[in-house]
């Protein structure tokens, strides 16, 4: 059975930094491709930032150039650092996995809130 566990959300100052972790077991990591969605209050869940078996990455408009997603197959560990966060980056995290081309586990998600 597939497994991904989230961490390291919280609640961080408008301009701070988090850096979130999923750690994956039961299948082999290395092959799928991972990513981070999120989804804020009354809003639908949106893909913000995904990361190819090869370790090609693509990210929403809105994270472009704040957010990084990055791996670690040894570890079995996807990461997001969010650098520059704003309060509508206000959400809850959910890590996934991707089976052709579409997400086919998800998380439990983690709560991030900027505010001051």
């Amino acid at each position: 059975q597939v497994q991904l566990v989230e961490s390291g959300g919280g609640l961080v100052q408008p301009g701070g930094s988090l850096r979130l972790s999923c750690a994956a077991s039961g299948s082999i990591f290395s092959i799928y491709a991972m990513g981070w969605y999120r989804q804020a209050p009354g809003k639908q869940r949106v893909s913000v930032a995904v990361i190819t078996s090869a370790g090609n990455t693509n990210y929403a408009d809105s994270v472009k150039g704040r957010f990084t997603i990055s791996r670690d197959n040894a570890k079995n560990t996807v990461y997001l650092q969010m650098n520059s966060l704003k309060p509508e980056d206000t959400a809850v995290y959910y890590c996934v996995r991707y089976y052709n081309g579409m997400p086919d586990y998800w998380g439990q998600g983690t709560q991030v809130t900027v505010s001051s």
